[in-house]
């Protein structure tokens, strides 16, 4: 009996370190958890004067009516920073950031 009970502490004590561990794991790589923006080989374009926005291969131009995102205000996450700030937001013909004009 008494090393049946020595047993079960320490099987206890190892379940508990890995429930503890699986939690700060998952609690740590929350932010991972998020949608990137656009696949790997790819990056995000707006549509100017309008909104909208595509995703485009590493190796082509944006498509005619879109644009890529001014530098350092590119969104990488859905929800990140940069993409809350373009939710209402895009660029206009001459590459200036204009509030999404109201569609009719």
């Amino acid at each position: 009996m008494r090393t049946a009970n020595r047993l079960r502490i320490p099987s206890r004590s190892a379940l508990g370190l890995a429930l503890a561990g699986a939690t700060v794991a998952l609690l740590t790589s929350a932010c991972s958890l998020q949608d990137a923006v656009c696949g790997g080989d790819e990056y995000p374009v707006l549509r100017v004067n309008s909104a909208g926005s595509a995703c485009v291969a590493d190796d082509e131009e944006p498509p005619k009516g879109y644009a890529r995102y001014p530098e350092g205000k590119v969104p990488e996450r859905v929800e990140d920073k940069w993409d809350t700030y373009w939710s209402n937001r895009t660029l206009d013909e001459n590459g200036r950031t204009i509030e999404i004009p109201e569609e009719n």
